[in-house]
């Protein structure tokens, strides 16, 4: 069914950027033409409605048609798509994880959502995030991810309880911890990367049971969370 985009509805759309607004609504905001057909393929019932100003995608659903001026009035891109989705926050529950990603106050959007396309890259089971990690539904994690928050189950929970209550072995990635090539990885596991600047919280620290380190052979001072997580996924898969 084809509408034409009202004032009212654009407003809302707009509102959407922020994050007390997604929790009122329940809802968010997916951006670019290859994110939406993604949907559409694969998650057409989280789908509430498509607004376009382009070629209309193949959707049995709501469709707004509207042009370019109005979809630079409701983008948060520089660059603006033709195609913007307004989806269902999906639900996820607690699963029978062995292999989990724990998130200790991420707080960029970028790291977090490049974190969450490795998770998947790497097929993880679930990956947890502390309350004060990032909003996974703030625009620029959505779009980074690029479509893999739908296919991994993502919980915000209190980490500390949570990592007390695991029967999985826990790793945290520190400075001080052993060089992670050197160690015997069990392949059960939560792997936990801690804030951009502050590492892991001496809390969550308290109930990690093995340090691993990621060692240097440079003068950089450190990584970036995103890729630090690449590469301990990449070796617990490479020796688990």
């Amino acid at each position: 069914m084809l509408e034409t985009l009202s004032k009212n509805k654009i407003k809302w759309i707009k509102s959407l950027r922020l994050k007390k607004n997604r929790n009122a609504s329940d809802v968010f905001v997916v951006e670019g033409q290859k994110m939406v057909e993604e949907l559409i393929r694969f998650y057409p019932e989280y789908i509430e409605f498509i607004c376009t100003s382009g070629a209309v995608p193949k959707f049995n659903g709501l469709i707004y048609l509207t042009d370019e001026k109005t979809i630079k009035e409701c983008t948060s891109l520089s660059t603006p798509s033709h195609h913007i989705a307004i989806v269902k926050k999906p639900t996820f529950k607690p699963n029978a994880a062995k292999f989990v990603l724990a998130l200790d106050e991420i707080q960029d959007p970028g790291n977090l959502g490049t974190i969450i396309r490795t998770a998947d890259w790497f097929g993880v089971d679930q990956i947890v995030c502390s309350k004060g990690t990032v909003d996974l539904y703030n625009p620029k994690v959505v779009q980074s991810t690029m479509g893999s928050m739908f296919r991994i189950p993502i919980l915000y929970v209190d980490l500390v309880n949570y990592l007390k209550q695991t029967d999985l072995n826990i790793y945290g990635a520190m400075l001080e911890g052993e060089n992670i090539y050197d160690l015997n990885l069990k392949k059960e596991a939560v792997i936990v990367i801690g804030n951009e600047g502050n590492g892991i919280s001496k809390e969550v620290q308290a109930v990690v049971q093995e340090s691993v380190h990621i060692p240097n052979f440079g003068k950089a001072e450190s990584l970036n969370a995103s890729v630090a997580s690449a590469i301990l996924l990449s070796e617990f898969r490479r020796r688990s």
